[in-house]
């Protein structure tokens, strides 16, 4: 519903995984658009993924860009400032000193975020045999309250924030379709 609402016509999708929300961002903006257009894509979808093994042809089919990293060395090489860029059970990854960087990188290059971080984080070794799934930071709305203009999401199992210049304005369009 965020995503759909603010209709980004540029994403960032940090930490791609299988590919669920640029599949989902793909989907409800350029297929439900009334153009019925299939891969005529009029968006930028590009994600940041750390592990290689994770992408796959499907991935490749859904995004225009995937920059192969850590986000903490990609991220200072974009250049493009996107609409929004996702941070979805990505945050607990990093520890608060990599994470706050990460963040600051975010703010550069995007108006807007949407950060969604488990409200009680179990910290783990990675998984899947993959380092980069570790969880080792536990973040609160107190981390998110200095980067600016924000609204949080209700969410039982989530801290679900939305940071950014469109944040007043999404926030008034969420209020109108309750």
């Amino acid at each position: 519903m965020l995503v759909k609402t603010l209709d980004p016509l540029s994403l960032l999708d940090i930490g791609v995984g299988f590919g669920k929300y640029g599949f989902l961002a793909r989907e409800y903006l350029e297929l439900w658009d009334g153009r019925e257009k299939y891969l005529e894509w009029r968006r930028r979808i590009d994600g940041v993924e750390g592990c290689a093994e994770y992408i796959t042809s499907l991935q490749r089919l859904i995004y225009n860009n995937i920059y192969l990293g850590n986000a903490q060395a990609v991220l200072p090489t974009l250049q493009f400032r996107y609409d929004l860029i996702l941070l979805i059970d990505v945050i607990e990854h990093f520890t608060k000193e990599e994470g706050r960087a990460i963040l600051k990188q975010c703010q550069r290059l995007g108006k807007n975020m949407i950060i969604s971080t488990p409200k009680d984080t179990i910290m783990r070794e990675g998984t899947f045999g993959n380092p980069l799934e570790a969880h080792v930071s536990q973040w609160t709305l107190d981390d998110f309250r200095p980067l600016g203009n924000y609204f949080v999401v209700n969410n039982q199992k989530s801290l679900l924030v939305f940071i950014g210049e469109d944040a007043a304005a999404l926030l008034g369009k969420l209020k109108g379709q309750a």
